[in-house]
């Protein structure tokens, strides 16, 4: 029970450390540049300026395989870390990790005296979350990212036709809609800022758009590319496309719901099984088991 309380405390105590560090220490560097007005100097430093760039020197020296490179730098993407700093800086945040984490695991053994197979077991499982929690919290973010952009996909591809049928191109209408997105969906605004960036620096209209589904990672979104490419190349209506397709998605958000909905019995069997089922027998069948303990077995034995 001591063990399991303290590894408790351990991962709530890292946990809340790295999010404390992720929100305040990560990218500050445009803020101190915006305050003073200049680039930053060496006696300006602001202390999580260097932090940053000991993860970068960490994270530069971390041995990598280019296929895990290649994979890791797109899931940053699709987490929204599009810094070039941003493969080192989350090498080396798992570097640190699965150096600080069995180094504490250390110290609290020796601090607590555990035994030799608690020590090593609590060695274990912290270097296996430092190796593996900040995969899983960008696996986090990724999955966290996309539902945003999923949930704003539907209104955006509403303004899309609204834009496009009103009379704008469609370079016009992306422009529009990241504009009106701004506030309220700003993920999604900000990938269809820079596929607006992209195409004016002279990209082409398909191959931004390829690149808006490949950053998202969405199977709608890439649905989505793939029928305003082939509209484009083959000179079909783009309104009409896009009233088409904004038809089929709500559709599919219909079917979506009514798939959830279906599999609420099923979800339901556990809690109902393991929560209420238990209270329901103590509630009904306690007051008989004690009136047996306390009225019939003493009547059947005589006492």
């Amino acid at each position: 029970m001591v063990l399991l309380l303290s590894v408790l405390i351990f991962i709530f105590v890292t946990s809340l450390l790295a999010f404390i560090g992720m929100k305040f220490w990560v990218s500050p560097q445009n803020v101190v540049e915006r305050v003073m007005g200049e680039a930053r100097r060496a006696e300006s430093r602001h202390p999580s300026l260097a932090f940053r760039d000991a993860l970068m020197k960490l994270g530069s020296y971390v041995p990598a395989s280019p296929a895990d490179v290649s994979v890791t730098q797109k899931r940053l993407y699709n987490a929204g870390f599009r810094n070039p700093t941003a493969l080192k800086m989350f090498l080396g945040l798992k570097a640190l990790a699965m150096t600080a984490l069995p180094l504490s695991a250390w110290f609290i053994c020796g601090h607590f005296g555990f035994s030799s197979e608690s020590r090593f077991i609590l060695l274990v499982m912290a270097a296996g979350l430092g190796y593996m929690g900040p995969g899983e919290a960008l696996n986090f973010l990724v999955k966290r990212r996309r539902k945003q952009i999923a949930r704003a996909l539907p209104n955006a591809l509403d303004l899309l036709v609204v834009c496009v049928e009103s009379g704008l191109g469609l370079d016009q209408a992306i422009v529009q809609v990241s504009r009106e997105l701004q506030k309220g969906y700003k993920e999604l605004s900000s990938e269809f800022a820079i596929t607006n960036l992209e195409m004016r620096h002279g990209k082409r209209r398909a191959e931004a758009l390829r690149n808006l589904g490949e950053r998202t990672g969405l199977d709608d979104m890439k649905k989505l590319v793939s029928t305003l490419i082939q509209a484009d190349r083959f000179g079909t209506s783009i309104a009409q496309t896009l009233r088409s397709h904004a038809e089929f998605m709500r559709l599919l958000a219909r079917q979506r719901a009514e798939e959830k909905a279906a599999k609420i019995g099923i979800k339901l069997v556990f809690p109902i099984f393991f929560c209420i089922l238990p209270s329901l027998f103590v509630v009904t069948v306690g007051p008989v088991v004690v009136r047996i303990f306390t009225q019939l077995i003493p009547m059947m034995t005589g006492d």
